[in-house]
């Protein structure tokens, strides 16, 4: 499978990225070995975790899924085979912390998930979420100290609004520091507006990785939810609420025509979308069972048309734009 450059790193990355916060949370330990099995099996290699997956989970503390990709990846024994991409400065449990992007929690952070995942490096390690109480010049050189010592490869930011991501990377340009390759924004066929007017540009201009998370606007764009009575049916029911409206349903037809045309999942139809997205490198999705990761796995193997585009474009499209 063709590879894309993230950013401007080393790391080559097939288009899609499996999701892991669902990895000892509603996918268990052998499920979630049958799962990266067959992903990796399909040519993919980006694997996405974070050191506070699943702290949400009544009895979970955090690093649950790091800790199950650990085991794999000792099972397996094939570390160069796989890109892992790993977050840390979000609040875990008091047991593991409470949350930073200081120089001293960040190299805390990332011996504690390296422990977890039994690796001696992280290919991709980001900022959860920005630190406003921490200065950007001491989190980017705790992480270029990282790179300097070999336990990480690169490094990104997640959830940062664009002031923050501007202002890191003029710092880093003018620091001589190690500068974010990637960028992970929320961003999907119902959520496009944010990340379109106001992150986008910085992207495309720096030259950023693009890592979108609830690419599948957590489930809905699967086209499963079709009224409240279907909430119950995923732990994330809740999360679509807001989506359940004429236009989120109209884009959910609009897929659905789409993946009727190519005789695929309308999960695949929502994922190719966005892979092909000019500015996006590998959009983020998670299963937790074979056979949805099969539907995840074939937009991979699918070209939308120029029509088919045109078609998501309009249907998605939001105030003060037009469709592109």
């Amino acid at each position: 499978m063709q590879k894309r450059r993230l950013g401007r790193s080393d790391l080559q990355v097939a288009p899609l990225s499996f999701g892991g916060n669902v990895f000892g949370w509603t996918a268990d330990e052998e499920t979630s070995f049958k799962l990266l099995d067959g992903f990796v099996h399909a040519g993919l290699n980006l694997v996405d975790t974070a050191d506070v997956y699943s702290v949400w989970a009544p009895g979970h503390k955090g690093g649950e899924s790091e800790t199950i990709i650990g085991k794999w990846l000792k099972k397996r024994g094939t570390r160069e085979d796989v890109v892992i991409a790993t977050k840390c400065g979000m609040k875990m449990s008091s047991e593991l912390g409470v949350g930073s992007l200081s120089k001293k929690y960040i190299f805390e952070a990332i011996d504690a998930s390296l422990k977890r995942l039994q690796t001696d490096y992280v290919d991709l390690y980001q900022a959860h979420t920005d630190d406003p109480n921490t200065p950007l010049e001491e989190t980017l050189e705790a992480f270029t100290d990282l790179i300097k010592q070999g336990k990480v490869r690169a490094v990104g930011a997640s959830n940062h609004k664009a002031p923050r991501l501007t202002e890191a990377l003029r710092i880093s340009e003018q620091n001589g520091f190690a500068r974010y390759e990637s960028l992970q924004p929320e961003y999907n066929l119902l959520e496009r507006s944010n990340y379109e007017t106001k992150l986008e540009h910085i992207c495309v201009e720096h030259e950023l990785g693009v890592i979108s998370y609830f690419s599948l606007a957590r489930g809905f764009l699967t086209g499963k939810y079709k009224s409240e009575s279907d909430l119950s049916k995923s732990p994330r029911g809740d999360g679509v609420t807001k989506y359940m409206n004429d236009r989120g349903f109209k884009i959910v037809r609009a897929v659905e025509q789409v993946a009727e045309r190519q005789k695929v999942s309308p999960a695949a139809v929502a994922l190719a979308w966005l892979m092909a997205r000019p500015s996006v490198t590998a959009p983020i999705a998670s299963a937790t069972s074979v056979d949805q990761l099969e539907n995840l796995i074939q937009a991979t193997k699918i070209t939308l048309s120029d029509a088919e585009m045109k078609a998501l474009n309009y249907a998605s499209q939001y105030e003060h734009t037009a469709a592109t």
